[in-house]
């Protein structure tokens, strides 16, 4: 029988899309179960003092950024994006089940914090198979989506924006199911996490039963080059091997974090320099304008995404000791409280694609200067308001949850201003000789942002005695001041980047781009 081809339709799409779809899904409920219990896991099993559970959450955050790079690279050259999918899953199973043993709980003795030191050694090297997994995973999935439409089509976008809804639908039921078992004192951890291994499980029977939708699409581009020898052993099996050695490296990574920050900053640093010096000596003039702007917007992202990126530990660790979570009669775990984001970008983004159509059929849409701005400035008002409310908070240091609420609608407002034009932007603008490291460029932004998330988490920190209960009303000033610094900023970098935007807007050189249409139908 006939495998059905790739153009075969749904609802006007490639029917590989729904397969691409629920796995990504299933992927991101993985993965956002895990991320929600991260911190407090951290903190309260095994008794991490704030900083140290922050710098834990920075260098994860970084590195799992960062191998996107790399397992690019390894799909492009040798697997093709469909085995990249496979093993990046593989490893994230191992990885999320690993996370479910959880071993005994850290105990004070004598006024020392003791940890089982075999369960903390299996939770870094569960953190390192997941690192590695999304770093084939992630970039690879997300090309097999381009790959099911011309490079032109109106769908594409259309077909990306359905994509990106899965993403926040596994978010969104990870948050408050793992969350919700995490923290729920009939189960714990073990179950949260081990929640989120079934659910890459799933995502990963899901692609490889769905592969006859895709066709010949994300194949190797050279399949005798993987099926020949080096040594006697065959290249795939090589590269698979590789993978392996660098799950290790990443556990090594992990429990020496500061090697982590300084290759951080010696990368980030060499890839400015680096790309400006390429801008100046081996580009025309307007390539070198576009590629300032590329530059200059990569920076404002890593401000937007350190300050976006405080949802997974400062902000986690304030909704746990300083929220009355109550939500319509229900008490919520902290863990859970992240839905609000995916939730807003499914209610709103829509909206948001409603309104940029209207206003650019008037000539009225922002730049895409204009957009990075707001983002930035909703991303200090999120923060503004959580400082605001905190005025309000009762005498045992709790503030009321509709402050919470209204800081990550305007978090997520902020994010739908910017995410979905970041990497629109990096393609259109970079030179098409260094595309590749432009892209690597803004993964790499990704990494610096979680990192630094984490140092301004750290500043957060607050002092308990190990293993001691928090008060709440010891707390608070101390989230308060450091959210208050952070809406400082936020509002100044908005406001400064609103206003320079008309001068970046013509460093663009840019006009729109014609797209299109294709007609949808099915294949004889």
């Amino acid at each position: 029988m006939e495998a059905p081809s790739a153009n075969t339709t749904f609802f006007g799409h490639p029917r590989g899309l729904v397969v691409l779809f629920f796995a990504e899904m299933w992927e991101r409920f993985s993965f956002y179960g895990m991320r929600a219990l991260l911190v407090l896991y951290l903190t309260q099993h095994f008794l991490f003092e704030d900083g140290i559970a922050a710098s834990i959450y920075a260098s994860y955050g970084s590195l799992v950024y960062l191998t996107p790079v790399i397992g690019g690279l390894v799909a492009d050259r040798y697997l093709g994006f469909r085995k990249s999918v496979i093993f990046g899953a593989g490893l994230l199973v191992c990885g999320h089940f690993l996370m479910a043993f959880e071993g005994e709980p850290a105990q004070v003795v004598g006024g020392a914090v003791v940890r089982d030191e075999s369960a903390l050694s299996a939770m870094y090297l569960a953190l390192a198979f997941i690192i590695v997994g999304v770093g084939f995973l992630k970039p690879s999935i997300s090309n097999i989506v381009g790959e099911l439409y011309q490079q032109n089509e109106r769908r594409r976008d259309q077909g990306f924006t359905l994509f990106y809804m899965g993403i926040n639908l596994g978010a969104l039921s990870a948050m408050l199911i793992c969350g919700w078992l995490g923290q729920h004192e009939d189960y714990g951890w073990s179950y949260g996490f081990g929640l989120a291994g079934i659910g890459m499980l799933a995502g990963l029977i899901t692609f490889v039963r769905g592969q006859r939708w895709l066709s010949d699409i994300g194949a190797p581009a050279r399949p005798m080059l993987l099926n020949s020898r080096f040594m006697g052993v065959r290249r795939e099996t090589i590269i698979y091997s590789v993978g392996v050695i660098i799950v290790v490296s990443a556990w090594g990574l992990m429990q020496s974090r500061d090697i982590v920050g300084a290759a951080l900053g010696v990368a980030s640093i060499g890839a400015v320099v680096g790309i400006l010096s390429y801008a100046l000596v081996g580009c025309s003039r307007i390539e070198r304008h576009r590629l300032f702007v590329v530059v200059f917007l990569t920076m404002v992202s890593v401000i937007f995404w350190t300050f976006f990126e405080q949802a997974g530990t400062s902000l986690t660790l304030f909704t746990d000791r300083n929220v009355a979570k109550n939500v319509f009669g229900f008490e919520m775990q902290a863990s859970q409280m992240g839905f609000l984001n995916p939730l807003f970008i499914i209610l709103l983004a829509p909206l948001f694609f409603i309104a940029w159509e209207l206003l650019g059929r008037r000539g009225w849409e922002p730049s895409t200067p204009m957009k990075f701005g707001l983002g930035v400035l909703q991303a200090g008002l999120g923060f503004a308001v959580l400082v605001y409310g905190a005025n309000f908070a009762d005498t045992a240091g709790q503030v009321a949850v509709i402050w919470l609420v209204l800081a990550y609608l305007l978090h997520t407002t902020g994010e739908l201003c910017l995410s979905p034009v970041g990497l629109s932007m990096v393609t259109r603008l970079s030179v098409p000789k260094i595309m590749g490291l432009m892209m690597g460029v803004w993964f790499l932004s990704s990494a610096a942002a979680h990192y630094l998330a984490g140092m301004i988490a750290g500043m957060a920190a607050v002092d308990s005695v190990p293993g001691g209960s928090i008060d709440a009303v010891a707390s608070l000033p101390i989230y308060t001041e450091t959210f208050r610094s952070l809406a400082y900023v936020g509002i100044a970098l908005g406001i400064a980047v609103m206003g320079s935007a008309p001068l970046v807007r013509r460093y663009m050189h840019e006009s729109q781009s014609d797209l299109v249409e294709v007609e949808s139908r099915p294949t004889q």
